[in-house]
């Protein structure tokens, strides 16, 4: 009789008990992880009454490359777009849930006489919420449609980052067995270098060797080629001291950027089922159903502390951010749980050494418990809502109501925030491209001119050109490329900043000589560093344009792949890096512009063209919003609104004006602003068109709240009353003249 290896049986036992509880648990429309845990439990060698799985050792293995296809799938769907999209709301949330299920976690360790290692393992367990089971809780009960499932949404985005950097501080923690400040600080200076390293790198090369190689790919070599790309970044992960799953993660954002992102995705689906479905599973074998007999009690008590805290932390976050009392009540019923990235960190803490035998098993208890707690908790937030509604005083219920009203803001951006946000950005992400190159350099460059050309000084001066000649395009960038060139111009036109904007300039030129001077002591002693810098920047002197044009190049290429899938799904043939193809721009109005002496409504721009006026600015004053009454002189600046066609033919129509989207911006901020009509308001009684809010303050009212009714777009003839909530639309410093204007 042929041997058959251990492997195999132990393998298709895993797979059929798995394959069972699955058939069950679908009749019992019961989550399916939790059907695969029991399935892990009844082969385990802890439950007699079934075959048992010889090799756990191999079993383990098989489940670590679950883990990678797990977090390559949760990447697939994560991309850093999404994150950058996540409203503040969101974040906030998230946020001050993790900090406080960190600290509940540690406290309720160390209140059950834990270890410490064992109480901050706990924190980082309870602290993460499970993408999968939310996503099929709301699918099964049709919620997905609903507000707060969009915040929640955004939460489990924000959280999924929040886990890859807590696995890496966590397994600093382990190794140095103390809050080390510095080695936490060293360990996520280095994450961030890694993260935005691989990140620019992935999306720079990544879509285009797909877009290169797309008419040689059918299913099978796409698939092929995402897993081997999922495993490279595995290697490097594991290289640079990171946990593989971190790889893994990454590459599937990266991934998620390109056009083939759906496509990777439905492929992998049932690589990463299989896999995922042998990760859980191996989470059962791994339970001794003694240890949960034994420690029942904290079990409950880190289920209840999970359930209460996870609900308190998220409804106090949507609070804070303005969300309203039924939202964030709603948001906090419903990640009210822990379950795959949980299981991760249980398995880290084991995998280091440094967490107790029981801590792995109260961890999965507690998930299977919150897992089938969560349609329950979805199901009664609304009545839960409606008792702490009944039960709340008038004034707490109105303080929320207006609190949460004037969380909710629109507003400008003034250059100053666009010039400084770009500089930081800039500033950021090319001194990390010039430190990577010029440690890969010392890495793996210099050993092989040493050795293929020359030794000593004459070869460390070779590689110090072949590397600034890679630097270059990015010191370029650095120290002279002009991010918000009009927003730049226009704080320089007001000569009081002009100083301001000459030290942002040589902070640049600074730092770009400093990384030069980075580079050059890599390889360099201090005399011949000296007479190399000065020879690298007559270099750069001479070569100056054409390394101009090829930084323009290489952005063109990155933006060009970071935008594809967007650009892609919307079936657009130019690149817009506007999410939607309308966008604000500025014409000025020659002397002989056929709108001259003509009022916006004889022009009828928006039925010959399709735009909206939404500023004017006339020398120093800005006009905003103009009525259609408002005449168009010599000189005006006209902000519009439109696509690139429209602003194309109402440019031709303005005697060929170039349409050079020179502003984004307004010269006055606009914030959504309340006033609350008092009684010795000068307001009172008066309608909204005797008011003036149009005419003197340039103000528009879009909303009335009175009595708990709320009024969207009143007639021009409503009149206030007192206890009226007005909601404008204009400039703060002009509104605050009324002297009751509440800003947002």
């Amino acid at each position: 009789m042929a041997h058959l290896p251990h492997l195999v049986t132990d393998l298709g036992l895993l797979l059929g008990a798995a394959g069972i509880t699955t058939l069950l648990f679908k009749k019992l429309k019961q989550p399916l992880v939790l059907g695969y845990i029991i399935a892990g439990l009844l082969i385990g060698p802890h439950f007699a009454l079934f075959p048992t799985v010889l090799e756990i050792e191999n079993i383990q293995i098989w489940a670590e490359i679950g883990v990678i296809f797990l977090l390559f799938s949760l990447g697939l769907e994560f991309s850093f777009k999404k994150l950058a999209k996540v409203g503040g709301a969101s974040s906030i949330m998230a946020l001050v849930e993790v900090v406080v299920m960190l600290l509940l976690g540690y406290l309720a360790g160390k209140l059950l006489g834990w270890s410490t290692m064992d109480s901050i393992f706990l924190g980082g367990i309870l602290s993460i919420s499970s993408t999968t089971i939310i996503i099929r809780a709301f699918d099964e009960l049709g919620v997905k449609s609903q507000r707060f499932a969009g915040l929640v949404f955004g939460v489990l985005i924000v959280e999924d980052l929040v886990a890859i950097l807590l696995m890496v501080l966590l397994s600093t923690v382990a190794v140095s067995q103390q809050f080390a400040g510095g080695e936490m600080l060293e360990s996520v200076l280095k994450l961030g270098f890694f993260l935005l390293l691989w990140f620019l790198g992935g999306i720079f090369l990544i879509p285009t060797f797909l877009k290169k190689a797309s008419k040689l790919m059918n299913d099978e070599t796409l698939l092929i080629v995402s897993i081997a790309l999922c495993l490279l970044m595995v290697i490097l992960a594991a290289q640079a001291g990171f946990s593989p799953a971190l790889g893994a993660f990454i590459m599937g954002s990266i991934l998620a950027e390109t056009t083939k992102a759906e496509k990777i995705e439905h492929l992998i689906t049932s690589v990463k089922d299989l896999f995922g479905a042998i990760f859980f599973v191996s989470v059962g074998i791994l339970i001794d159903p003694s240890m949960i007999i034994a420690y029942a009690g904290p079990i409950a008590l880190i289920t209840i502390i999970t359930i209460l805290g996870k609900l308190f932390s998220i409804s106090a976050g949507g609070l804070m951010a303005g969300q309203g009392l039924k939202t964030s009540i709603q948001s906090g019923m419903s990640v009210s749980q822990i379950g795959e990235f949980s299981f991760i960190i249980a398995t880290l803490g084991l995998t280091l050494n440094v967490t107790s035998d029981f801590l792995y098993p109260i961890a999965v208890a507690v998930s299977a418990i919150t897992t089938f707690t969560t349609p329950y908790m979805i199901r009664f937030a609304e009545p839960l809502y409606q008792a702490i509604e009944r039960m709340l005083p008038e004034q707490w219920k109105n303080k929320l109501d207006t609190y949460s009203s004037g969380a909710q803001t629109i507003g400008a951006a003034s250059d100053w925030k666009l010039v400084l946000q770009a500089y930081i950005r800039n500033m950021v992400i090319y001194s990390v491209i010039i430190i990577a190159i010029a440690l890969l350099s010392a890495r793996f460059l210099d050993p092989i001119i040493r050795e293929v050309l020359t030794n000593g000084t004459w070869g460390d001066i070779v590689t110090v050109l072949i590397t600034f000649a890679f630097m270059a395009p990015f010191l370029w960038a650095l120290a002279v490329y002009h991010p918000e060139k009009a927003a730049q111009g226009r704080i320089w036109a007001q000569k009081r900043y002009r100083g301001l904007i000459i030290v942002l300039e040589f902070s640049r030129v600074v730092i770009a000589i400093l990384l030069i001077g980075f580079l050059l002591n890599q390889f360099l002693p201090t005399g011949i560093a000296v007479v190399v810098g000065l020879v690298l920047l007559a270099l750069f002197g001479m070569f100056y344009k054409r390394i101009q044009r090829f930084y323009i190049r290489i952005e063109d290429r990155f933006l060009a792949n970071l935008n594809a899938r967007e650009l892609s799904e919307a079936d657009r043939p130019h690149s817009n890096l506007v999410p939607w193809d309308a966008h604000l721009t500025s014409f000025e109005v020659l002397p002989d512009a056929a709108a001259v002496g003509k009022t916006l409504l004889e022009l009828q721009l928006r039925e010959r063209f399709g735009l909206n006026v939404a500023v004017i600015e006339r020398g120093n004053s800005t006009i905003m919003p103009p009525t259609r009454q408002e005449r168009v002189y010599p000189g005006d600046r006209l902000y519009v609104f439109g696509t690139d066609e429209q602003l194309e033919r109402f440019g031709q129509f303005l005697q060929n004006v170039d349409a050079a989207a020179l502003a984004e911006e307004q010269r006055e901020e606009v914030d959504l602003q309340k006033i609350i009509i008092t009684p010795d308001s000068p307001l009172l009684h008066k309608t909204i068109r005797e008011s003036g809010i149009r005419e003197k303050l340039k103000g528009l009212v879009v909303g009335v709240e009175r009595e708990g009714t709320r009024i969207l777009n009143p007639d021009i003839e409503t009149p206030f009353a007192e206890g009226d909530i007005v909601w404008i639309v204009g400039s703060p410093w002009r509104l605050s003249q009324l002297g009751e204007t509440a800003y947002m």
